[in-house]
């Protein structure tokens, strides 16, 4: 594992238990879960490449609320990948919301942006 690195913690809805959105979307890989009793999530370990992220699901603490519910999101997650166009079409197949289409920016990027079923708005990006 490397020295430092980022591993943002997403929430997402109370009584979820299908992650496949990420594994269809970004080609993510379950690493571990923990279920509730009733076999929703209390929290998945994910990894795409080498980086890692957490999925929590909604706790009654009003400060953990998943962006569906708050109906906005004050953090836009940032993916490099080596081919925008693949991950924002496997995203799309998978029911992620198209925010912005990829295209080339004159600073030297390829982005797109989607929204995933949970509420979180994703930057998939590459530079050129």
């Amino acid at each position: 594992m490397k020295e430092m690195q980022f591993a943002p913690e997403l929430y997402i809805q109370r009584g979820t238990r299908d992650l496949q959105f990420y594994e269809k979307a970004l080609g993510a890989m379950e690493l571990r879960r923990f279920s509730n009793d009733d076999g929703s999530i209390h929290v998945a370990e994910l990894s795409v490449g080498d980086q890692v992220f957490h999925l929590h699901e909604e706790t009654n603490n009003s400060t953990t609320l998943c962006p569906a519910k708050a109906h906005c999101t004050t953090v836009i997650i940032g993916l490099f990948v080596p081919d925008v166009d693949v991950v924002m079409s496997n995203a799309l197949k998978a029911g992620a919301l198209i925010l912005a289409a990829a295209r080339d920016y004159e600073y030297g990027y390829r982005q797109g942006q989607f929204k995933d079923p949970f509420g979180h708005v994703w930057m998939i990006q590459k530079k050129i």
